[in-house]
């Protein structure tokens, strides 16, 4: 995965919604992060280095300092809402599997120039997908909708009304909206 970007709306909060994009298949996952996350990561993606080192700056050094390196990150389990992620260090050649928040994960992968995989059922589940037949058009803005899902029984109003509330989220780029009506959905469906 990539990362695609950080979005945020006046009414999060003080959250931001990291964008993942899936370079071959079109998928995008949001991930909602705090304030202070998304600033490691806006910071180090950008290049600008602060007069100070960051948290996430003195555990690449830790990391360093051992001999050590961040070879991958993988969220790999989604639960109740709630991402999970490992980071994966390589120690003289050993792997050392650490759980982290993907937030953090993310930001130390970055530092490290460290691959960012996520779990296949973790993409269909929570995953977007961008709309092939806009992105071919330019004069189009770019709109995504959620990854197919079974048809909602007829008479379930609710569940057709979040889903038509999740395609506006998106195609408004609100992922911490979107992201909000997707566990909803998954919530009514589960």
């Amino acid at each position: 995965m990539e990362i695609l970007g950080l979005s945020t709306s006046p009414s999060s909060g003080g959250a931001y919604a990291l964008i993942l994009n899936e370079p071959d298949g079109g998928r995008r996952l949001p991930i909602i992060i705090g304030t202070f996350e998304a600033q490691a990561i806006a910071l180090e993606l950008e290049r600008i280095k602060p007069p100070r080192p960051m948290t996430h700056d003195l555990m690449r050094s830790v990391i360093q300092g051992f001999g050590s390196y961040v070879k991958s990150v993988f969220i790999n389990e989604l639960r109740d809402g709630t991402f999970f992620a490992q980071v994966i260090l390589d120690i003289d050649g050993q792997e050392l599997d650490l759980d982290a928040r993907p937030s953090d994960a993310i930001a130390l992968a970055i530092r490290f120039d460290a691959p960012i995989y996520v779990a296949a059922a973790i993409l269909e589940e929570a995953g977007i997908v961008s709309d092939p037949k806009e992105a071919e058009t330019p004069e189009a803005p770019q709109t995504m909708h959620a990854v197919p899902t079974p048809e909602p029984a007829s008479d379930d109003s609710r569940l057709i009304s979040l889903e038509k509330q999740l395609t506006a989220a998106v195609a408004a780029e609100d992922y911490e909206r979107a992201a909000r009506l997707r566990d909803e959905i998954t919530r009514l469906k589960g």
